[in-house]
Order: C-alpha cells, then sequence, then structure tokens
C-alpha cells in the first residue's frame, strides 16, 4: 500500500500558490476551496507549504499587516514531502513525528499531488474493512 494507491484515488490535481503572491491572495484561495493548506511552488519546486497555521501565528504576531506580506515569507519552509512509492504507514508515521497534516507528493523534483492524513487514514480504515470482510466470507464458506 504505498501513496500511488492513493493519488489514483483521489487524482493528482493539486491546488498551488507561488511564493510571490499576498498572503491575503492565498487566504482567499484557501476559503474559496475549502482547504487548509496549499504548496507553494515556484518554477515546479515545492518551496514550503502555506497552511492556516502559518496564517494564524503571523496575525498573532503582527496583526493585520501579515496579510500584506509574501507567502514566501510566512511559509512552512522546507516542506516535507514524499513521493509515490512511499508506504502508506511510513508517511502516517511521518507525520505523527514530524506534526503535519499534509504532505506533497514530488517525483523528479516535480509536484505530481498532495496528501492529507485523512487521506491516509481514510484509505488504512478502507483497507482493514475490506481485510475484515475477507476473512468474515472465508470463514462463512468454510
Amino acid at each position: 500500500m504505498t501513496i500511488s494507491a492513493i493519488l489514483q484515488g483521489k487524482g493528482r490535481e493539486v491546488i498551488q500558490v507561488g511564493s510571490q503572491e499576498s498572503v491575503l491572495s492565498a487566504v482567499r484561495l484557501l476559503s474559496e476551496k475549502r482547504i487548509g493548506c496549499v504548496p507553494v511552488v515556484d518554477d515546479g519546486k515545492v518551496l514550503g507549504i502555506f497552511s492556516e497555521r502559518d496564517l494564524l501565528h503571523h496575525v498573532a504576531r503582527d496583526g493585520a499587516a501579515a496579510l500584506d506580506r509574501r507567502v514566501g515569507d510566512i511559509m512552512t519552509a522546507p516542506a516535507i514531502t514524499t513521493d509515490e512509492k512511499t508506504p502508506v504507514i511510513h508517511c502516517l508515521s511521518l507525520m505523527t513525528k514530524r506534526r503535519v497534516r499534509h504532505l506533497p507528493v514530488v517525483v523528479d523534483g516535480q509536484l505530481i499531488g498532495l496528501v492529507s492524513i485523512g487521506d491516509l487514514v481514510k484509505f488504512r480504515i478502507d483497507s482493514i474493512e475490506a481485510d475484515a470482510d475477507a476473512l468474515r466470507n472465508y470463514i462463512q464458506s468454510a
């Protein structure tokens, strides 16, 4: 069970922002798309992640002036990334240890997807339920 299986199910479209965009613009995008973070990408390379946590931290420190700053100034960098061959359980462990909720999926330096902890947990639950169903069917047919 690798990240590739999750991307096959959810797709590879990733909403992203550039490092030079204003924080206000990125916040509007988060609100419009009803998402919690976006990868920050320049020239196809993932530089960091801009999340609700970044916004809260900087608004608490700088007030409304934080909205006028560039995303690249307040993003979390460098981004913690994974690739599509990484096992799901490894990514769950990584996310728990590093206290992150999203991992950009990068192959050959290019962003090909984004997985959330919710995606990974759902995949694991679905897998466990499928195994349980298979065991029940096996026992009932014996």
